[in-house]
């Protein structure tokens, strides 16, 4: 019989629907029978990509007399990351205060049955003992054991755990003084302490991708140029970066798109599973390298990734599904993984032994005892080795690729995590407003994927002003957090200054306002994790640091100062300001932890360049807006805007319909005065 999951919104929960345990959701019913039980709380978070999660599921969940053990000593409480970031954030800080090491998924912490104060906790436990771990039989004996006969004991640990917890939560004095471009400079020293110049990336295995260290480092290089400062060591560090991973197994070199991370140093394996979250950024800073270098390794990757994305994670309506599993058939990376001999049966030998050398099959077996494959030799390598023009070899690699996608398409294919995040589907629509706007002539479907997508979330997340967490089969998820609207503000100033819409502008103002007034720490400045009318748990999160997604105070910052910039609003222009002076010493001791929050520092010193464009004629606009671009990141936003869209608000309604095509490009708070001539606009901007 199934269990009180299988009615969950989660495809995560729904795969523990008929596991034997007497799993519940986080929420009244599991807490109330916690309270009048007197059992402690089972609490066990994952996702559905998780590979040791799976683990976790298959050797003590599934099993009878595990399931017996822990419904009669404990409330069982399953709980999606993905869907409850809230819950999951304050157990993993929780749980490393309890346990001082790191914690990880699966999450496994056993609360008070009154309080939910974590006592004891861990992350994967084998069934039996080993890895240097109790097995988890063992485990739920002795917490029980523990609980009866020493709770004085464990309600004292509680408090003094609430009171780091209350310490860790209060808010930093704000910065004093005039900002600098200090953080600037020291992040890019602190990045280069930790850069491999050999593979790229920071640190060591495993390693991770770091977008927000990557899209920060080629900003800085624009800055710093622009400035006629030392510029090579930040373009260095993230080109280097972009290209070993464009040539590691930690892209996918058949199919395109990222995995989370690579197990080693040299991006060559990954962790199988992909997520939307690191896709999206990926793919716009692909797509932005090639528009700074005009490298095909960056174009191509760029290109193979949204075409990836647009094939396998879009969903009916415009939405975006989460994540890949990184199992298949119970085995993680089986279905991308090759032996010799089934190549051999699909490709004529000579086209094996191009493929061999372009992928790596030259070399001894990387992933036990199979090839998961690496860009080994460039095409253009090939070319000289078999003094084949370029052009063949790329033909018959193109070919070979899609033969051997065909084959894969057979496999059976890793679960699929289909509901749809609001925050990771605004960075989707992120990266591919930005392959649009530097690969136009590929991108177009990117581009009404994008438009789509905002569509899908303004129609499906988007109730009464404020966004909920995401939705699944036409069912809503909780209330929406602050990444939740940091994020979709982002995406909507960044598809208005690509390809706009009357109601761009509008809805964006909702959303900052939202910011405004559900989330923003009106006392110390910059923004909460969970709203204020939130459920309450042990901890407030609030951070200003990065994890696997961009710090949500650093993108709202970002966005603020952006759009205020655009309407004239002093207030939403203030409120940027606040929170990255909420971000306290943190930003100045560790700025290569801000990455997110680092261009909003840059807006606070130089504000953005607001150019705006009115005119009849849409292709024309369309044509000063891509030439006003030019090769410019950020700092530059540009708004093409149709005359007959009136009313504008604020600022924006001072630039009258006009006849004719004419530009202003404001400065600060400093505006040109009309630009009708597209040669003057440029010469204005070289300026």
């Amino acid at each position: 019989m199934p269990n009180a999951l299988a009615d969950a919104l989660s495809p995560y929960l729904l795969q523990h629907a008929d596991n034997p345990v007497d799993w519940l959701q986080w929420g009244p019913e599991a807490l109330t029978r916690a309270r009048t039980s007197g059992r402690p709380i089972l609490l066990s978070i994952g996702y559905s990509a998780c590979h040791w999660c799976h683990v976790m599921a298959h050797e003590s969940f599934e099993d009878p007399e595990t399931a017996a053990l822990m419904n009669r000593l404990f409330v069982n409480v399953k709980v999606d990351r993905e869907e409850r970031p809230d819950l999951d954030r304050v157990h993993q800080l929780a749980h490393q205060l309890l346990m001082r090491r790191p914690g990880g998924w699966p999450l496994t912490l056993f609360l008070t049955h009154d309080d939910q104060v974590p006592f004891f906790g861990g992350t994967y436990f084998p069934p039996e003992s080993r890895y240097g771990l109790p097995g988890f039989q063992q485990l739920l004996l002795h917490v029980d054991r523990l609980y009866r006969e020493r709770l004085p004991e464990l309600r004292n640990q509680n408090e003094r755990l609430r009171a780091a917890l209350e310490d860790l939560a209060q808010a930093e004095p704000p910065l004093a003084g005039a900002l600098t471009d200090a953080p600037l400079e020291a992040a890019t020293q602190e990045l280069a302490a930790s850069f491999d110049p050999v593979h790229g990336g920071f640190g060591g295995a495993p390693k991770f991708p770091h977008p927000a260290n990557l899209s920060f480092l080629l900003r800085e290089h624009q800055r710093r140029t622009s400035r006629a400062l030392p510029a090579e060591e930040p373009l260095a560090m993230a080109l280097t970066t972009l290209t070993r991973m464009a040539e590691g197994g930690i892209r996918d070199q058949l199919g395109g798109g990222f995995a989370r991370y690579a197990v080693d140093a040299s991006w060559t394996i990954p962790h199988f599973e992909k997520m939307l979250y690191d896709n999206g950024p990926l793919l716009g800073l692909y797509a932005e390298a090639w528009a700074l270098t005009g490298d095909p390794l960056y174009a191509e990757t760029a290109d193979t990734c949204a075409a990836w994305v647009l094939d396998a994670m879009r969903l009916p309506g415009g939405g975006f599904a989460s994540s890949l599993d990184a199992d298949s058939e119970g085995h993680e990376g089986r279905y991308y993984v090759w032996d010799r001999a089934e190549m051999a049966d699909l490709l004529a030998a000579e086209d094996l032994s191009l493929c061999a050398r372009h992928w790596g099959l030259d070399r001894p077996p990387n992933f036990e005892g199979a090839w998961h494959l690496v860009l080994a030799t460039p095409a253009s390598r090939l070319a000289e080795e078999t003094a084949l023009p370029p052009a063949q070899v790329e033909e018959r690699l193109a070919t070979c690729r899609q033969r051997l996608l065909t084959a894969r398409a057979e496999r059976i294919p890793p679960g699929r995590d289909d509901k749809v995040l609001t925050a990771w589907n605004a960075l989707m629509i992120r990266g591919l407003t930005s392959h649009a706007r530097w690969r136009p002539q590929q991108a177009a479907g990117s581009l009404a994927a994008a438009r789509a997508c905002l569509d899908f979330l303004q129609q499906h997340v988007w109730r009464d002003g404020r966004l909920l967490a995401g939705c699944k089969d036409g069912r809503s998820a909780g209330p929406g957090y602050l990444d939740d609207h940091a994020f979709l503000l982002a995406a909507v100033l960044d598809l208005a200054t690509l390809a706009p819409v009357p109601g761009d502008i509008p809805l964006a103002l909702q959303l900052a306002d939202a910011l405004l007034e559900h989330f923003e720490d009106r006392a110390a400045g910059g923004f909460l994790f969970t709203a204020h009318d939130h459920e309450r748990l042990i901890q407030r999160p609030r951070s200003f640091t990065d994890d696997a997604l961009p710090s949500g105070n650093g993108v709202a910052a970002e966005a603020l100062l952006r759009l205020g910039h655009w309407l004239g609003e002093a207030r939403l222009i203030d409120a940027g300001e606040r929170a990255v002076r909420a971000a306290g010493q943190g930003l100045l001791q560790m700025p290569g932890a801000h990455a997110a929050l680092l261009p909003a520092v840059a807006l606070c010193l130089k504000p953005p360049e607001v150019i705006v464009l009115r005119g009849p004629d849409a292709a024309e606009l369309a044509g000063w807006r891509t030439a006003a671009q030019g090769r410019c990141l950020s700092g530059r936003d540009i708004l093409a805007l149709p005359s007959d869209w009136a009313p504008l608000p604020g600022v924006l309604a001072a630039y009258p319909p006009v006849g004719h095509t004419t530009a202003w490009v404001c400065r600060g708070t400093a505006c040109s005065a009309p630009v009708t001539s597209r040669a003057a606009l440029l010469d204005m901007l070289a300026d």
